[in-house]
């Protein structure tokens, strides 16, 4: 096993690494281990002040950056992420438990959406309208809407916030970011890059502490223009609130509960393979993860023999030795979270074909779990599971299947399988979500929107439709005197 030595992390702001005001810290676990491996700062208000102050400096620089040189520094800031993945995935796998491989390719692709939000902050075009009056010129411009403030869960550390950097930076706001306290120095990593790049100080910044304080103090403050959340549906409704009360603009990306259709004429080697990737990487803690599993009774039988073969396929362990292919569970609550999961899936009389406990008594393992016949008030069909728990349950036709699909309130992601292009298009335009993979493991990509609908949110952080924002749509007309 290689380790590279864990940091302490502390404040980022000004483009100067800072400890907090009086030195207060938070223990980082490593969840592989149970055991501390580093501390990071924890902001007081008066840290949050220089932050923020800082954030305003750096936004008012930024902005007067032409688009052509801001994509350069961007694209810089990229090419050091991918000289440095090794090193940073190292450090996420301490901080998060993923396998190794799985955090470098988190770094890399980090490097790949810097790249595309570089490019396209360079086609953010005004237009010129004709106007009525020839003697008037009518023009629309888009401006940045001023100092961001991001939210950011621990699942990914890097990914989730470099969507929001990103789009940030390209459209020229400056970019302050609550980054998780569990997993503090691959956010850290990743922000380096850009100081590095040469941003001017305070375009980027990073603070940790309470996450209730935090958020209290920044959405409702005046410096900050635009609030960006990912995280569960009850904490994002309330930041929704309260940027709502101060009037600024929000992003939401939130909680999934993402079903998998399986209809009777599928491909079931390729949705074994497809859909059992994706629902065990990263211990199955990913907002898209596929979790409510729906399969034509014709063929559930034989697609929950090969889901158990693929489960037990995987190798369980730390993700720093070789050959680990589900690592541990971010911490000890997902443990509980599972066991109670599971317990109330057998109390109302699922079957647990494999799995459905706990691992070893050091870390915060969970032994890849696929629960059979699961009735429709289990826990586990109702609430996003956030771990290694596949559930299956049968359905007769297509309709009741889509009618299930739609059942929660939940609409982030949606996966099927079926080789109809008749039943593709039913599908595509009845299951209500924001994205949906027909035949394949989720691929989000930069170019593409990445968002949900009902409540797993609103807005995009993907595509040209994630810029639109962090602008602000401004009408001027003007004649000649």
């Amino acid at each position: 096993m290689t380790t590279t030595s864990y940091p302490d992390t502390r404040l980022l702001i000004a483009n100067e690494w800072q400890d907090a005001t009086g030195g207060k810290t938070i223990p980082v676990i490593n969840p592989a281990t149970g055991q501390s491996i580093g501390t990071v700062a924890h902001a007081s208000i008066a840290d949050l002040d220089r932050a923020l102050e800082a954030a305003q400096r750096g936004f008012d620089a930024w902005r007067k950056v032409p688009a052509f040189e801001r994509a350069a520094i961007m694209r810089r800031a990229a090419a050091l992420l991918r000289e440095r993945a090794d090193d940073i995935g190292r450090l996420l796998t301490q901080e998060q438990g993923k396998p190794l491989a799985q955090a470098k390719a988190e770094a890399t692709a980090g490097a790949d959406i810097i790249d595309w939000f570089a490019a396209e902050g360079m086609r953010v075009y005004g237009r010129i309208v004709p106007a009525r009056n020839p003697a008037a010129q009518q023009l629309v411009l888009k401006e940045p809407v001023g100092p961001v403030a991001a939210f950011t869960p621990w699942n990914f550390p890097i990914n989730q916030i470099v969507r929001k950097l990103a789009a940030s930076l390209a459209t020229g706001c400056s970019f302050l970011c609550k980054a998780p306290e569990e997993t503090p120095a691959s956010p850290a990593a990743l922000l380096q890059c850009f100081v590095d790049a040469g941003v001017p100080p305070g375009t980027v910044g990073l603070v940790f502490g309470d996450p209730a304080e935090i958020s209290g103090y920044l959405i409702p403050h005046p410096v900050i223009r635009k609030v960006t959340f990912t995280g569960s549906t009850p904490v994002g409704k309330q930041l929704a609130a309260l940027a709502g009360a101060h009037m600024k603009r929000v992003t939401m990306e939130l909680g999934g509960h993402a079903p998998v259709i399986i209809a009777e004429d599928a491909d079931v080697a390729l949705a074994v393979e497809a859909a059992g990737g994706a629902k065990f990487r990263n211990a199955g803690q990913v907002c898209v993860s596929p979790t409510r599993f729906l399969v034509h009774n014709s063929i559930k039988a034989e697609f929950t023999r090969a889901m158990v073969a693929h489960a037990e396929g995987l190798k369980l362990g730390n993700g720093l030795d070789a050959g680990t292919t589900l690592g541990p569970l971010a911490n000890p609550r997902r443990v509980s979270a599972m066991t109670q999961l599971v317990d109330d899936a057998r109390a109302k009389g699922a079957n647990v074909a494999t799995g459905g406990q706990r691992v070893g008594t050091e870390g915060n393992f969970f032994a890849p779990t696929i629960l059979a016949d699961v009735p429709l008030n289990a826990s586990v069909f109702n609430d996003e599971p956030f771990g290694p728990v596949a559930a299956i349950r049968g359905f007769d036709t297509l309709d009741e299947a889509i009618a299930e699909s739609n059942r929660l309130p939940f609409g982030l992601a949606g996966y099927a399988f079926t080789r109809s292009i008749k039943n593709a298009h039913q599908l595509m335009h009845n299951v209500e979500v924001g994205m949906l993979w027909i035949n394949q493991p989720a691929t989000p990509s930069a170019e593409m929107p990445f968002g949900g609908v009902k409540d797993s949110g609103y807005g995009s952080e993907g595509g040209p439709e994630a810029l639109e924002a962090y602008l602000n749509t401004k009408a001027v007309s003007m004649v000649g005197v």
